[in-house]
Parts: C-alpha cells; sequence; structure tokens
C-alpha cells in the first residue's frame, strides 16, 4: 500500500467517526439554525413591545415575541407546551389586553405620556430579573438526567401528568386572576363620567 492510499484510508476512517459522532459545534443542523433565527425575532419583537409609544402597537408585537416562543417549544418537540403557548397566551392574554385597551378608552394613536424616564432603572431591574432566572435555572437543573427510555420531556401525557398533579392550584389561580382583571376592566369601562348622573 502506498502512502497516497494509506493518507485517503486514514482520512476515510477519520470522515466516519466524525459522522458517527454527529454535527459538532461548527456544523448546526437546520433545526438549530431556525431556532437561533426565530429566537433573534422573538427577541427582537420583545424588545420592540417595551418601546414603542403606541399602545396597540405593543399588544400586535407582544403577539409576534408570544407566536415566537410557540415555535421554539416546537423546534424543541414540546408541542403541547407550543399549543398551550398559542391558545392561552397568543389567544386569550393579548386578546383580554386589547379588550382592557378599548374598554378603558386608552389612546390608540401615539401616547406621549406612556414613558415615565425611568429607562435606565427598568433596564436594571430587567438584567437582575435574567441573571437570577439563569442562576436559578442553572441551578436547578444542573444535576438533572433525562431518561431517554421514558416518555418524551414535553409530551403531551408528562406535561398533563405534571400540570395536574402539581400546579393544579397556580393554573386556577391564574384564570381567577384574569377573570378579575376583565372585570375591573368593565368597572373601569363603566364609570360614569365627571358631572353625569
Amino acid at each position: 500500500m502506498t502512502t497516497a492510499q494509506a493518507a485517503a484510508q486514514t482520512a476515510a476512517q477519520a470522515a466516519q467517526q466524525q459522522a458517527a459522532q454527529g454535527p459538532g459545534f461548527l456544523s448546526p443542523t437546520g433545526v438549530e439554525i431556525a431556532f437561533l433565527l426565530v429566537g433573534l425575532v422573538t427577541l427582537g419583537a420583545a424588545v420592540v413591545t417595551v418601546t414603542t409609544r403606541q399602545l396597540v402597537h405593543a399588544a400586535l408585537w407582544l403577539v409576534v415575541a408570544l407566536g415566537g416562543l410557540a415555535v421554539e417549544y416546537l423546534l424543541l418537540t414540546a408541542e403541547f407546551i407550543a399549543w398551550v403557548q398559542v391558545l392561552i397566551y397568543v389567544g386569550s392574554v393579548v386578546v383580554l389586553l386589547l379588550f382592557g385597551l378599548m374598554l378603558t378608552k386608552a389612546p390608540i394613536g401615539r401616547s406621549p405620556d406612556t414613558d415615565s424616564g425611568n429607562r435606565p432603572v427598568a433596564l436594571a431591574v430587567a438584567l437582575a430579573a435574567a441573571a437570577a432566572l439563569v442562576w436559578v435555572v442553572v441551578d436547578a437543573f444542573r444535576t438533572t438526567w433525562i431518561d431517554l427510555d421514558g416518555a418524551v420531556q414535553g409530551s403531551t401525557e408528562v406535561t398533563g401528568a405534571i400540570l395536574f398533579r402539581h400546579w393544579v392550584l397556580p393554573f386556577e389561580a391564574l384564570s381567577v386572576l384574569l377573570l378579575a382583571a376583565l372585570v375591573g376592566a368593565i368597572v373601569l369601562s363603566r364609570k360614569k363620567k365627571e358631572g353625569e348622573r
């Protein structure tokens, strides 16, 4: 065997080993690229949501941000959570928000009074909350192992069992909170104007 043949055989074996290991960090899959792109769009929509001076536009950008999160859940194969995100957050919370805006006669156009001038404080609080959230998640799941032979994490079976076994009370409390917000918006909209009888 010549040197060229030995080199070709060594290169072929290295390529087979690399293919057996799967894609590495420098060769992302299509799902990973889609996850990154959708994440960037979601982040951009979230930033526009909190920086725009038009309340209706903020609500519509919130739809984009929450929809982007639903797509991220789909890419992570958590279909149940993705559809809950669409049905509850995109379908209910944003509609409730717009309904509240309409009932309370909030200004539809540009609202210069929506900026309180506390942007530096808000940014500091947001960064502190993000750092705390990352620390809590990393600390909580550092030693967690996923059983690959069991039910798929994020599937309807696993999520439903956890939700209705451990999280029933917070789930119901959230529905009562949303109902209270709706009733509050109706009460505020029905208040008589000053001087009316």
